[in-house]
């Protein structure tokens, strides 16, 4: 019996996703463990691979295809000795959802490109054309139904509509307008407002941190508390012991921020709690998601158990988080969960910012830039490095004096930083 491969939820709270790469392609014969598509996921790009065995024989998802919903099927795979008269008898009986696209506007039937014939009818008038093909059909003025399909089951693809595009089928004007043409001389028409940008269509990453920053902004309440932090002897304890690594680990101001936190969340345990509508959820561990700004948006992978690892492993283990980040590579553990974050902004220069608090965590830590300024010390004015930091708090689940706590611990490990190694 053919076997049915549907989008995979590849984290708890996926929905849909988008299928970037096709890795195997029809006619490949699939071995369990191989690399079948990318899926480009609200956090990351991941490697899908196949659970079972056979030939792909109908590829039913172009890539690049975004929105698909979990449990769509993409692909079908026959085992031995079947062959491809069975495929639609299987995919008639998989009552599954199927991604949702945008509804096109009514327009004039677009003239067809030369060749051209009409798209295949998917059964009950409708037209089969990936959900991105009608998007881009609906922004030209194109009329699908005059478009011949390359893709499964004369499916219309991207490549259709751009090759109707290039073609010469362009929109058509709606009626009145076309009227009023034939009755009036061509008048110049001026820019409309706004026509001086490019359009960027928003990824998955991108959509998913607009809806968590809105909610967050619009559900937990925020107060902030800044302190400033002397780090002159930080400093020195980073260079003396980059000095005696010789090359194996080089720790950076951030890697003690987190070594830091995590001591200050364990002194004071009251702000490492998350709110639900449960109850507060108090953390065991100080697990410190630490924003990574990749190429494709901010994410926020995971140092779990900081308070309880040495800062060679900190500084090791949040280099490779941040190289995967960049490289799309993050896997589902490495960023789920977490119980307090940090954002350090201090690399570019920003002297003191808020963060917006990453839900359901109760606080967050933003970290400003060290510089000189000048300070009293025991009646005269003196130079120090400064930092300046600020924890946003959720105010549902943590008390201002406990927010002030976890601050006063804090500023006292960041002076003192050989007490965090105790």
């Amino acid at each position: 019996m053919p076997i049915i491969i549907t989008m995979p939820a590849l984290s708890p709270t996926m929905t849909e996703g988008t299928l970037a790469k096709w890795i195997m392609q029809e006619g490949d014969q699939v071995r369990s463990g191989d690399m079948l598509a990318e899926i480009e996921t609200d956090k990351a790009t991941m490697e899908v691979e196949s659970i079972d065995e056979g030939i792909l024989a109908r590829i039913l998802v172009p890539e690049g295809t975004e929105g698909v919903l979990v449990n769509t099927p993409i692909a079908v795979l026959l085992e031995e000795g079947e062959d491809a008269s069975a495929i639609d008898a299987a995919l008639a009986g998989a009552a599954v959802p199927t991604p949702a696209a945008p509804a096109a506007p009514a327009t004039v039937p677009a003239a067809a490109p030369p060749g051209a014939a009409p798209a295949p009818d998917g059964g009950g008038g409708r037209i089969l054309a990936s959900p991105l093909a009608k998007r881009m059909a609906a922004q030209s003025g194109l009329d699908l139904a005059r478009i011949s399909g390359s893709g499964p089951r004369g499916r219309i693809v991207k490549s259709d509509i751009e090759a109707a595009i290039a073609g010469g089928a362009a929109a058509a004007a709606p009626a009145a307008a076309a009227t009023a043409a034939a009755t009036a001389a061509p008048a110049a028409v001026p820019a409309a407002p706004g026509d001086d940008f490019v359009l960027e269509k928003l990824s998955s990453m991108r959509k998913i941190i607009a809806r968590r920053m809105t909610e967050s902004k619009q559900q937990a309440p925020h107060f902030y508390l800044t302190v400033d932090c002397e780090i002159d002897d930080l400093l020195a304890l980073r260079k003396k012991l980059n000095d005696k690594a010789d090359g194996a680990y080089k720790l950076s101001v951030n890697d003690l921020v987190i070594k830091a936190a995590a001591v200050a969340l364990m002194k004071v345990p009251d702000a490492n709690v998350g709110y639900s509508e449960e109850g507060l959820r108090r953390y065991k561990n100080a697990d410190i998601s630490v924003a990574v700004a990749s190429k494709k948006g901010l994410i926020t992978p995971i140092i779990r158990n900081a308070n309880g690892k040495g800062l060679e492993a900190i500084s090791t283990e949040m280099r490779e988080l941040a190289q995967k980040a960049n490289d799309g590579k993050l896997v589902p553990e490495d960023y789920q969960g977490g119980s307090f974050s940090i954002s350090n902004l201090g690399m570019f220069g920003i002297k003191q910012f808020d963060a917006v608090i990453n839900m359901p965590q109760g606080c967050i830590l933003a970290v400003g830039a060290g510089e000189q300024r000048p300070v009293v010390k025991d009646g005269a004015l003196a130079i120090a490095t400064v930092m300046s930091v600020t924890v946003s708090v959720d105010h549902r689940a943590v008390d201002g004096a406990v927010g002030a706590q976890f601050l006063a611990a804090f500023k006292g490990l960041i002076q003192d930083p050989m007490t965090m190694l105790l």
